[in-house]
Parts: C-alpha cells; sequence; structure tokens
C-alpha cells in the first residue's frame, strides 16, 4: 500500500503486524491499519516495539514520548487517538465514532474480543492465524465464564476455518466438539456435512451411527445439502445432470482435500530434516 502524500519520511525498516503479515513503512499506513482493521488493536501492536519504531524510523520522538506514557496507564484509545492525531488522520466525526467501536470492544472479556479477531481473521482470509487465535482460547477457558454455547460457537468457527484450508478432518473434529457442547442442530449440521468431505462412504455412516442423534433430523440434514449442492452445480454448470453434479462436486473437494494433506507431510518433512 502506498499514499500519494505522506507528511513524514518513510522508514528505513518496515514494522511488522505479525497477525496479517503487513510491513508498515509510514505512519499514513499505520494509521490506516489501526482504523481498518480495529478487531487486531491488542498487545501485539499496541507495545513498546511499536513506540521503538516510530522513534527511531520514523523520528517521531515527541509522539514516542507520548504512546510511551499511554502504554504505561494502559489507555489504548489514548495510544490511537495519539498516532491519529499527529498528521490529522481523522475528523472529528471519525474519531468519535472510532472511540466508540474500540470502547466497546474494550469492555468485552478476554475471549470474547479474542473471538472477535478470529472472525475478523477468518472474514480476511488468515485462516491459520484465525485457528491459532480459537485455540488461545480453548487452552485457557474457564469453566462457566462465557457459558457452553460460547465455546460451542468458538469451536465452531475453528472448524470453519480448517474446512477454508480444505483440512476436512481437523474441521470435523471442532464440528464433533461443537455440537457435543450444545446438541444444536446447526452444530449437527456442521459436522455431518463435513464428514463425506474426506471419508468413504462406509466409514460415513458408521459415523452417523455412532453419533446417536435422531435419524429424521440427519435425514433432512443430507437433504438440506443435496439441495444445496445441486444449486451451487447449476449455478456452476457442472452437468446437466443434477443427480451426478453433487458427486462430481464431492470428488473434487476430496481430491483438493488429499493434495492439502500431501502438501502438510511434505512441509513437516521438510522441517525435520
Amino acid at each position: 500500500m502506498s499514499f500519494d502524500l505522506c507528511q513524514v519520511s518513510p522508514a528505513s525498516n518496515p514494522y511488522l503486524i505479525e497477525t496479517i503479515g503487513v510491513e508498515i513503512w509510514t505512519i499514513e499506513e499505520l494509521c490506516y491499519h489501526l482504523h481498518e482493521n480495529v478487531y487486531l488493536v491488542d498487545s501485539s501492536i499496541i507495545n513498546e516495539k511499536l513506540c521503538d519504531w516510530i522513534r527511531d524510523e520514523l523520528g517521531l520522538k515527541r509522539l514516542y514520548r507520548i504512546l510511551y506514557e499511554q502504554l504505561e496507564k494502559g489507555d489504548i484509545s489514548g495510544f490511537i487517538t495519539s498516532i491519529f492525531r499527529e498528521i490529522g488522520y481523522l475528523n472529528p466525526e471519525q474519531s468519535r465514532l472510532y472511540l466508540e467501536k474500540i470502547g466497546r470492544l474494550e469492555v468485552q472479556p478476554e475471549d470474547m474480543k479474542q473471538k472477535f479477531k478470529g472472525d475478523y481473521l477468518v472474514r480476511c482470509g488468515m485462516f491459520s492465524n484465525a485457528v491459532s487465535e480459537y485455540q488461545h482460547i480453548l487452552d485457557r477457558q474457564v469453566p462457566g465464564s462465557l457459558g457452553t454455547a460460547f465455546y460451542s460457537e468458538v469451536w465452531n468457527n475453528m472448524g470453519c476455518a480448517f474446512a477454508r484450508m480444505f483440512r476436512f478432518e481437523e474441521a470435523a473434529d471442532c464440528f464433533l466438539n461443537a455440537w457435543q457442547l450444545t446438541h444444536t442442530r446447526k452444530m449437527l449440521r456442521s459436522y455431518v456435512s463435513v464428514l463425506p468431505l474426506y471419508l468413504p462412504e462406509n466409514v460415513y455412516e458408521e459415523k452417523l451411527k455412532a453419533l446417536g442423534a435422531d435419524a429424521s433430523v440427519i435425514g433432512k440434514i443430507q437433504e438440506y445439502n443435496l439441495k444445496v449442492a445441486n444449486e451451487a452445480a447449476r449455478e456452476n454448470e457442472l452437468s446437466p445432470d443434477s443427480s451426478r453434479a453433487p458427486h462430481e462436486m464431492l470428488e473434487q473437494l476430496k481430491e483438493e482435500y488429499r493434495r492439502s494433506r500431501g502438501s502438510v507431510r511434505k512441509n513437516q518433512e521438510a522441517e525435520a530434516q
């Protein structure tokens, strides 16, 4: 990303926003990412390292002192608005709206804030990073702190992130955990829907029997999945035979899954060497 007008000379060395893998070279870029990625604003960005970069790379020593004071106070809103104010990045109305958003976020429990962050990363296509955020929540889970439904949703969303990476087996484990917590149809649908993407038909049927879920509910989920597959097939013009199109789509997804698993194994072997 570049800007036509920079009020401060670009840095010689960039500041890396590790969560999204973005290098920042100017204060304008920093302001942009702080404004656009509000759910990523936490200690991974707001820290001493950023303060030092602003002082050493941008030469903004006065701003550095202000930010360091805000950091010691734990004033995230003051920290960010001080950066915006340095170059007049936001007008008063924009600043007010941003502070309201930050304020609503700051009062949330830590697990909720991290879930917002994970969900945002999924929307940005940063699936692996999102999985890490969800896993942190589950690792430190305090029973009863936010309720069973919350952690079921975290498991479900982590499953969605795995599925978007064609890691269907991990996705299925997540969906199963989500369903076991709440036994809702939504979670059951996610689990039942992902199983055929990596399991042979006979193993798939065995998994369904082991669930112990209502057969009529599973039947309705399968009917719904078939309907969605047929609609997608027609949209993509895979085949005029609607009964054959879902099978073609399923085989294509399975092939993608096998390729992704092969790639993972190769990377693991390379790292081991």
